[in-house]
């Protein structure tokens, strides 16, 4: 259960932050790539089953959901959806790098 906590996160991240909290990396890696690609793959579908239409909310989605996966969809759909993806990206990489470990050693 542990290894899925990471899945949003790219997999550098992931696989230090599950050593961290002692769960098994390659565990976590895989379900980072099922993550990044269903996100890519079904976030347009999302996206239009909701009828979001700004980019920059799309570009978000994409990055918290999806991480590189998701950044490199978000550039087919606009610069500006991209740039708000790898910001999404990064700022929940951090969060998960800096608070994960501590939550779970809360636990």
């Amino acid at each position: 259960m542990l290894s899925m906590t990471t899945k949003s996160v790219t997999a550098p991240i992931t696989l230090i932050t599950a050593h961290d909290i002692g769960a098994n990396a390659s565990l976590a890696i895989g379900f980072v790539v099922i993550t990044g690609l269903l996100g890519a793959l079904f976030g347009t579908f999302v996206f239009k089953l909701l009828k979001i239409k700004h980019d920059a909310a799309k570009g978000f989605a994409l990055g918290l959901i999806s991480h590189a996966v998701g950044t490199a969809r978000a550039f087919e759909i606009s610069e500006n959806a991209a740039a708000f993806s790898a910001l999404a990206m990064g700022l929940v990489g951090v969060f998960i790098a800096v608070f994960l470990p501590i939550v779970i050693g809360l636990l």
